[in-house]
């Protein structure tokens, strides 16, 4: 998105003029301030709040204070949120019934789910059920069912009980990979904390070492290793399917989206979606310094319902996000021509009246910053991805001037 000078001050000015004011970046402020910006998403089946990083405790504020008007004021009856259907499934029955507790329910998942501010988000739901008992919100994973941490002990169960002798060698296979629960693989090379094999070789290695087992004798044994090789083929679909398995984070899944559509389809309800800005994207995008191309979320919802689609980006100039400290973005970055604004935080909408200058500009290819676990500041120039027009991709921007972390659960003791 380059600008000449007389351009980017057209630009700038727009925005200036634009910018409606954000007073609250917490989940529980109730001001009016993001009125206009939920009437806008009011008539849409399925809203996409995308956020450039999970580790901002004002990006999650912002995106649940849409949420609860979302739901409270138009209407909405699903959360759909980037983790596995065992892990929704759990989120779920926590909200509509009370099942156990938030802790226990997001013990298994997606790490970036694990946080202070989840356990709030749940909390709010339930509340919210409870007082409406038959117009009760939902939460789902978009993704398909997948390997947990508890997996492995299921695993490991059988060969100590059915197969002690092998069961120190499955050990050496299953232990090691069972962190990637705790800090993604490719999170744990960045880190310099890998043990060098791929985890993908080690779960295979574990799956052939469980089926070249003598075959069970008894039914108890038979159910227990059918199960044991559920277990470690959920394990191995896992790792082959992380961002290290497949070698980078692009990719052309389309059941992320057809989940969504699914849902929709099976009860009706209108959906807000959770994700990173690259998956809630309503275009084709790249990621990363080699720009790998790939398809978002987002880009299918947007080709199946049209403008019933509408995403919205939440992101940020600077600050703390807890493992690192952001710096100003680089001048070439869309988040640099929102920091013209000088205010703590502000929405604008990309389909408003603009002049050509700035027409030209929205429709214009758009490079944003995302970062993920693997941020370094010092090549704080690769934390990006691009997509091929910024109006097409996102109807609103939200932009927050400086961050702070959020508030990590504990890990279970298990991982």
């Amino acid at each position: 998105m380059s600008t000449t000078t007389d351009t980017a001050d057209t630009v700038h000015r727009w925005l200036r003029d634009n910018a409606r004011p954000v007073h609250g970046t917490d989940a529980a402020d109730t001001g009016t301030d993001l009125r206009t910006l939920t009437d806008h998403l009011a008539a849409a089946t399925v809203v996409g709040l995308g956020e450039s990083t999970r580790f901002s405790r004002q990006t999650y504020g912002i995106r649940e204070r849409i949420l609860r008007t979302l739901i409270t004021e138009h209407g909405f009856r699903a959360l759909a949120v980037q983790d596995s259907a065992r892990s929704g499934a759990r989120l779920d029955a926590y909200v509509r019934t009370g099942s156990g507790d938030p802790y226990t329910a997001l013990a298994g998942a997606w790490r970036p789910l694990r946080t202070a501010e989840t356990v709030a988000t749940l909390e709010w739901l339930r509340a919210y059920n409870i007082d409406h008992p038959g117009d009760q919100v939902g939460v789902f994973g978009i993704r398909p069912a997948a390997a947990e941490s508890a997996d492995y002990d299921e695993v490991l169960a059988y060969a100590h009980r059915w197969a002690p002798d092998r069961a120190g060698e499955l050990a050496t296979y299953l232990t090691p990979i069972r962190s990637a629960h705790r800090i993604d693989e490719h999170v744990q090379r960045h880190q310099g904390i890998h043990p060098g094999r791929p985890f993908a070789e080690d779960a295979r290695a574990a799956l052939t070492l469980l089926q070249a087992l003598p075959q069970p004798s008894t039914a108890e044994a038979a159910a227990a290793y059918s199960t044991a090789l559920d277990r470690a083929r959920l394990i191995v679909a896992f790792h082959e399917n992380s961002v290290a398995g497949r070698g980078g984070f692009g990719g052309d899944d389309p059941q992320p989206a057809r989940t969504i559509i699914d849902h929709h389809h099976a009860t009706g309800a209108r959906i807000v979606y959770w994700d990173g800005i690259a998956h809630t994207a309503a275009g084709e995008s790249g990621i990363g310094p080699a720009d790998t191309r790939f398809h978002s979320e987002g880009s299918g919802l947007r080709a199946y319902f049209g403008t019933g689609y509408l995403s919205v980006a939440i992101g940020f100039h600077h600050g703390d996000l807890g493992t690192a400290i952001a710096p100003d973005p680089h001048p070439d970055l869309l988040d640099a021509d929102l920091g013209a604004v000088d205010l703590p935080a502000y929405f604008v909408d990309l389909r408003d009246d603009a002049p050509p200058e700035v027409q030209a500009w929205r429709a214009a290819p758009a490079r944003m910053r995302v970062i993920s676990g693997v941020y370094d500041p010092a090549a704080d120039e690769a934390a990006r991805f691009e997509v091929t027009s910024a109006a097409a991709a996102f109807d609103i921007l939200v932009h927050i001037r400086e961050t702070s972390p959020v508030q990590w659960l504990p890990e279970p003791a298990d991982e």
